[in-house]
């Protein structure tokens, strides 16, 4: 056989045709590596087998022609000229209580809520032991301390004073204490303001000898103040009792209802017997918690009444604990009072409970 010659003339080297051979399977190989790759994995590298179809993400110019057929991937999100289907409808989860002009805070955690129950009065009355008491209810939560926000704070706000409260689920109640707001000219109409709903409680006690209590408490801070005859009388040979004395003027009831009864319909406001209260406090709680719209959960099991003190106890009926009383200033004994004196008081008063008791329909039996 007889070989065109051109140049150097001579039959292909078969050691060169076998590399060329494995180039071009190399090539094919790689190239399908690479299709299966882009088919089978997202941007992420992450597998798409299960269920996902099967697409590719922006093929260089070089693998376009090879893989012309692939189906190119949606874009993440819809576009304006396109916009993309609708999914199945997810399961819907309960919208969380967004926050208004009385909540603050996670609902999971409780809310903080402006209160929907105050304790107004009155000092030396009983309102600590009305609120120890009803704290106890799984469905009250209580400061613990007097914020006086309707007396002395009330410029620092309403978000100031929602900060102080406890966090409460839906179904508790909010409730502070402040005994000064009762005699606070300014107080009834502020919490009108807050809510016109608010439910007020007030634990008054015998003038003369809530009066006593006032003057034993002032004395064992002040020991130098003068005498409990001196400061309720300008004049006690004529019986003139000096009614700008804190002291004497808290017990005159009736006049300070005056200013509630201009905002809050007498049904809204509790009246609390401090004498009572010591001697069946499962029955006034019992009201209470009926006034503030809860079951009767505390009753006689949680008290225990401790003779020394004078005073009731709580205690828990499941616990083996000893019974958990007031703090020391609670049930201390008062100071002497010249018998004469009382009865001045007493006649004082006789005028002013009378109307009280008229007022709020019920008899509290000082005379």
């Amino acid at each position: 056989m007889a070989y065109r010659v051109l140049g150097r003339a001579g039959p292909p080297q078969p050691r060169r045709a076998r590399r060329l051979l494995f180039a071009f399977t190399l090539s094919l190989s790689c190239t399908y590596l690479c299709y299966s790759f882009l088919c089978c994995c997202d941007g992420l590298g992450q597998s798409r087998l299960l269920g996902a179809p099967r697409c590719l993400r922006s093929p260089s110019p070089s693998g376009q022609k090879l893989l012309a057929k692939s189906r190119p991937c949606d874009p993440p999100g819809p576009t304006p000229s396109e916009p993309s289907a609708p999914s199945a409808p997810a399961a819907a989860a309960p919208a969380p209580r967004l926050s208004g002009s009385n909540h603050s805070g996670s609902p999971k955690l409780g809310t903080k809520r402006l209160p929907q129950a105050l304790i107004v009065g009155v000092k030396k009355g009983g309102t600590r032991a009305v609120l120890e008491f009803i704290r106890v209810h799984p469905d009250v939560r209580a400061l613990g301390t007097e914020p006086h926000f309707f007396d002395r704070n009330y410029g620092r706000g309403l978000d100031w004073y929602r900060s102080l409260m406890p966090r409460t689920l839906e179904t508790q109640i909010t409730l502070e204490k402040t005994p000064s707001y009762f005699v606070t000219q300014e107080a009834p109409r502020r919490i009108f303001n807050m809510s016109r709903d608010t439910k007020l409680i007030v634990v008054v006690r015998n003038p003369v000898t809530r009066a006593i209590s006032d003057y034993t408490q002032t004395l064992s801070k002040k020991p130098d103040i003068p005498t409990f005859e001196g400061l309720s009388f300008r004049n006690r040979s004529l019986g003139l009792v000096d009614v700008s004395w804190n002291a004497i003027r808290i017990g005159m009831y009736a006049l300070h209802l005056e200013s509630w009864l201009q905002y809050f319909p007498l049904a809204q406001i509790h009246f609390v017997s401090g004498e009572r209260l010591i001697t069946d406090p499962a029955g006034e709680m019992g009201r209470i918690q009926d006034f503030l719209g809860i079951k009767r959960f505390i009753t006689d099991k949680h008290f225990y009444f401790n003779k020394t003190k004078g005073f009731p106890c709580l205690k828990k009926p499941e616990s083996t604990l000893l019974p958990r009383c007031l703090g020391k200033s609670k049930g201390r004994t008062h100071v002497q009072i010249d018998p004469e004196v009382i009865d001045q008081l007493r006649e004082f008063y006789r005028p002013y409970n009378i109307k009280f008791y008229e007022t709020v329909g019920q008899d509290f039996r000082w005379e």
